[in-house]
């Protein structure tokens, strides 16, 4: 590991691929009747995983129930996709950014 920070970043990109798969698995169930919205309560999922545990799902609530039982909203969940690739992008630039000053104080190149 880097550092506490970029274990972190790492954590976080973690549950970020967690929380793409639960995304993708609510739109390919947009029409299962009785099926169910499903996600990760991500700030206290996120300080979980910092401390080691894995992330829980729960079903989300507050969702407008179809006539067959189904609550996916599609809005929502690709905003959801859009929202958690962004966050993924961001996480991903600053691991790049640690990592990269690594190799630059492994090589010297701090110009100190």
């Amino acid at each position: 590991m880097l550092d506490p920070v970029a274990g972190s970043l790492e954590r976080y990109m973690d549950l970020l691929a967690a929380r793409q798969k639960l995304v993708a698995s609510n739109i390919a169930n947009a029409e299962t009747p009785g099926y169910r919205t499903v996600d990760i309560d991500f700030e206290s999922e996120f300080r979980s995983l910092v401390e080691g545990g894995q992330p829980r799902v729960v079903e989300v609530a507050g969702l407008e129930v179809n006539h067959d039982g189904n609550n996916v909203s599609l809005d929502r969940e690709a905003r959801m996709l859009a929202e958690n690739g962004l966050r993924f992008d961001v996480a991903e630039t600053l691991l790049k950014s640690q990592v990269q000053s690594v190799r630059e104080a492994i090589s010297g190149g701090g110009g100190g």
